[in-house]
């Protein structure tokens, strides 16, 4: 599909990296950039691991606290899930406009989601603050953790703004095509972390106090790279101070409809970690419970590479799809289902012929290994339908097309899976809470791709005829 005409006039000043989204092999490029972004977000799951590990080695009092620190995270995620709001809504926007060949347009995409973001920061830490209380109970706190819990959110919360920063404005430094770079940004934050967590929690004896200021200041570092990044000069766009001085509502619509996806499919893992663990102690004792913890650490990693490449695919698809390069757009789309289909269906054979090395990684326990294996397969049996599911959900959200994707993300955890969960262990017992997820993937990603053929060609259809529209008049 040739470009739109007059844009060769606006790609004059195109970056090497906007060349290579538009011209370089669409099979290697998409590996290049999924690989920096699969190491962040190997980084990003270890990151959030850190505290856990150094606070459960504190002498005596590690189990406790480690309980108690272990009730905030469903908090937490919220406040990840918020910043990737913005970031997987703005990133794509971004993309297509450059694509398009219109800078200033996406410098306002970038520069309004920057106010954005620090927006949803100055709301998010009074909120936390004034109803952590009762929210540490609900999620499982007790007297006895309560202290703990409470400690590490309310400190944790301080670096609110520089989750914002490091984790929403690192997916436009990905979106530019500059995945290593983004990656940098990442283990900036990690590295810190990791030295300063013991100097925190033991040197200083600060316990998870010390834990919550640590991974404080390193989300600042994180977040001050990142800010030098976009300020540098070296990007496409990066801030503009004059084009952040008011809020264009309509561009906020545009982002938070378009993020809305990645934010259910992350704020609501709370929620189901809570729906699970409450139906399995009801029909299967601390044993279920257990094992599910193991397991779905196990699933964490291995969806991990699939979270890559959708973030390496993403820039392509919207960039050509900005450009009309619509050949380029089947291709990305076709290159991320294929990889992510294969490295699940690698995972899938590997679980089911091993189960218990990967239960081995996380519970050494010889009763547990032998609990949990049979489960783990169980769980396991539709990963290769999650895999097909999760690459066309992105792909939509790479095309810009919000109510698709929120609709899908729903549909998956929402609709089918926390009712399934509710109501099969009635009958059926604990074991079909594991159960569950197979049959949510198989169903979620036959409705995704049945969703996604009959109605691709029309996407890239009312893209032209806008194009057309918009060079007529």
């Amino acid at each position: 599909m040739p470009a739109e005409p007059g844009m060769s006039e606006k790609r004059k000043t195109m970056t090497p990296q906007e060349e290579a989204l538009l011209r370089e092999r669409v099979g290697p490029l998409l590996l290049r950039l999924a690989f920096p972004a699969i190491v962040a977000q190997l980084v990003n799951a270890l990151y959030n691991i850190i505290d856990r590990v150094y606070i459960g080695n504190i002498p005596e009092v590690g189990g406790r606290l480690l309980t108690g620190v272990g009730v905030t995270f469903a908090i937490i995620m919220v406040i990840n899930a918020s910043a990737s709001l913005i970031g997987s809504g703005g990133a794509p926007l971004l993309t297509m406009h450059l694509g398009e060949g219109d800078r200033e347009r996406a410098a306002h995409v970038l520069n309004q989601s920057f106010v954005y973001l620090l927006l949803l920061a100055a709301m998010i830490m009074p909120a936390i603050w004034l109803t952590q209380d009762r929210f540490l109970y609900d999620f499982g706190a007790s007297e006895a953790t309560f202290a703990a819990a409470r400690n590490y959110l309310t400190i944790y919360t301080l670096g609110t703004p520089f989750v914002m920063i490091s984790l929403g404005m690192n997916a436009f430094i990905n979106a530019q095509g500059f995945a290593a770079l983004g990656m940098r940004t990442v283990l900036v934050g990690a590295v810190a972390n990791l030295i300063l967590d013991p100097i925190f929690i033991f040197g200083l004896g600060l316990n998870e106090s010390g834990a919550a200021i640590a991974t404080v200041i390193s989300q600042a570092l994180s977040a001050a790279y990142v800010l030098r990044v976009l300020t540098g000069g070296r990007l496409a766009v990066g801030l503009r101070p004059a084009l952040m001085r008011r809020i264009d509502w309509k561009t906020l619509w545009r982002v938070v409809s378009l993020g809305l996806a990645p934010f259910v499919m992350s704020s609501t893992e709370g929620l189901l970690q809570v729906v699970q663990n409450s139906t399995l102690q009801r029909h299967g004792g601390d044993a279920a419970v257990g094992a599910m913890v193991i397991i779905s650490s196990i699933m964490q990693f291995m969806l991990l590479p699939t979270a890559g490449l959708t973030r390496g695919a993403q820039p392509i698809i919207s960039y050509n799809f900005g450009a009309l390069e619509f050949a380029r757009v089947r291709q990305a789309v076709r290159k991320l289902v294929t990889y992510s289909v294969i490295w699940a269906g690698t995972m899938f054979a590997l679980v089911q012929l091993f189960p218990g090395a990967f239960v081995r990684v996380f519970n050494s326990d010889p009763d547990m290994v032998r609990f949990t294996s049979p489960l783990l397969r169980l769980y396991m049996l539709g990963v290769v339908f999650m895999g097909l599911q999760i690459s066309l959900q992105n792909s939509f959200v790479a095309l810009g097309q919000a109510r698709r994707s929120i609709a899908l993300a729903m549909l998956r955890k929402l609709i089918l899976l926390i009712p399934l969960i509710l109501i099969l262990p009635r009958w059926f017992g604990y074991r079909s809470v594991f159960l569950a997820e197979a049959i949510v993937d198989c169903t979620a990603a036959t409705v995704t791709t049945i969703v996604f053929v009959s109605s691709f060609r029309s996407i890239l259809d009312a893209r032209r005829r806008m194009a057309e529209a918009g060079h007529a008049g």
